[in-house]
């Protein structure tokens, strides 16, 4: 990439001599810093697209986002045509404490996030709320948007 030859100068000759030609010591790293730029770059603008990705409508509430852990939290979404996604993984009604007991199993976090469509009843809510806890995972926090009405009234 960078290498060349540089020529040896000699004591007082000035022909240049074939074959006695040393190697070039240093590295171009123009290149290098170019490519790392362009990586910085690709990452930078692909990371956001790494979220889970199942369009629901949540409610607006005035409560502050949680903080970041460091294992990616379980998130259970409940969509307003009746599904139930485990991570982005559809879920039967019947399999769904089974799954859950087996995920708990493997998991250090009883974390889970529990993102509901504004749109569903709040009973079919309470409903995967018991199941969740019937499947070992009993620290359930209720996924929103922020900047919604207070109680305030603003």
């Amino acid at each position: 990439m960078g290498a060349g030859v540089m020529q040896k100068q000699g004591g007082g000759s000035r022909r240049r001599r074939r074959g006695k030609s040393a190697a070039m010591a240093e590295i171009n790293v123009t290149p290098f810093v170019d490519v790392m730029l362009v990586l910085l770059i690709i990452f930078m603008v692909a990371a956001p697209l790494l979220t889970v990705g199942v369009p629901v409508e949540l409610p607006k509430t005035a409560a502050n986002a949680l903080p970041t852990e460091q294992e990616e939290p379980l998130t259970i979404t409940l969509t307003a045509d009746g599904r139930t996604m485990i991570m982005n993984t559809e879920t039967a009604e019947a399999e769904l404490i089974p799954r859950l007991t087996a995920i708990a199993a493997e998991r250090t976090s009883r974390k889970v996030f529990l993102r509901a469509d504004g749109a569903i009843p709040y009973q079919r809510v309470a409903q995967v709320m018991g199941a969740l806890n019937a499947g070992g995972f009993n620290e359930i926090g209720l996924v929103t948007d922020t900047d919604g009405p207070s109680m305030n009234g603003n």
